[in-house]
């Protein structure tokens, strides 16, 4: 990874202006004070968590939210941060931090939540301001599973910032903050099933930059069964340096409650029985448009 990073910014025009890579720090030299102002702690019935604060140092954009694990990147305007997050059944740990030149400042507060349990969760962000970074999924239907042991794209149930709710529950949440639907940059990109059905989930990010952005390192990450004994997280990240690819972060095989598989490719060994046998096939027909809805950038 870090190789293609250095590799990038050598093939770089001379005189050109060095691009910003990885999450800015703000440019105050005394630590800053984080406060959560909500949650509040205690326990909560509500499926929706609201975050909000403040941040000394009003240079510090983003801030980084981490809930239960989960990194978020959440824009600061006027030293002030809010945005509603999905809560996770039992303890949610928040934990806000900022950083500048004087150090890095956190906030923590715990609540609990009297809510079912959420098996299926993926968030994406980026490390670079200026672009998108876009989350698509794509879900199983009664149709996209065929007879001989392939799976048909455009039959599966597309859910992404265009299409927010899919025909068996999937929520996909607009990256909502101070009041705008469409900002470039960190995100973050958030879906969430509260009942996914059986089959092959497929993940993927259609990279837009802008400017002088040429590169980004997308972070994805993956909770399965959140709250029950059976929860399990995966992180993925990948480098994106061409506008308007689209690249499969991860496949998730839903077998039944508290039971799935993830492959990522790149990373894990080919998957054997029970998984499709065209996976390769569908992600190159992905990269190639052929998804159904226009997979681009936000309007």
């Amino acid at each position: 990874m870090l190789a293609l990073i250095a590799s990038l910014l050598l093939s770089a025009e001379p005189g050109a202006r060095a691009r910003e890579v990885g999450v800015p720090i703000g440019k105050g030299t005394q630590k800053p004070e984080v406060h959560l102002t909500a949650p509040a702690g205690g326990w909560t019935v509500g499926r929706m968590i609201a975050v909000e604060g403040t941040v000394s140092d009003p240079t510090v954009d983003p801030i980084t939210i981490s809930i239960n694990g989960d990194r978020y990147l959440l824009r600061t305007q006027n030293g002030r941060f809010a945005r509603r997050f999905p809560s996770a059944a039992g303890k949610n740990v928040v934990v806000a931090m900022a950083s500048n030149r004087g150090g890095t400042g956190t906030a923590q507060v715990t609540c609990y939540a009297q809510v079912p349990p959420v098996p299926l969760r993926a968030v994406l962000t980026s490390d670079t301001d200026g672009v998108y970074t876009d989350l698509h999924i794509y879900e199983p239907t009664g149709r996209s599973a065929l007879p001989d042991g392939t799976i048909d794209l455009k039959q599966m149930a597309h859910v992404f910032w265009a299409n927010t709710q899919s025909p068996s529950g999937g929520t996909f949440y607009l990256n909502e903050q101070g009041g705008s639907f469409d900002q470039p940059g960190y995100g973050p990109y958030l879906y969430v099933h509260r009942a996914p059905p059986r089959g092959v989930f497929l993940i993927a990010t259609n990279y837009w930059p802008s400017g002088d952005k040429a590169h980004t390192i997308g972070t994805l990450n993956l909770t399965l069964f959140e709250g029950t004994a059976a929860e399990a997280k995966r992180v993925v990240q990948i480098p994106l340096a061409t506008p308007g690819t689209t690249r499969v972060l991860a496949w998730v095989n839903v077998l039944g409650p508290g039971r799935a598989d993830v492959y990522v490719p790149g990373q894990d060994p080919e998957p054997a029985a029970g998984w499709p046998k065209n996976l390769e096939e569908v992600a190159g027909q992905l990269s190639h448009g052929g998804g159904g809805e226009d997979a681009g950038e936000e309007e």
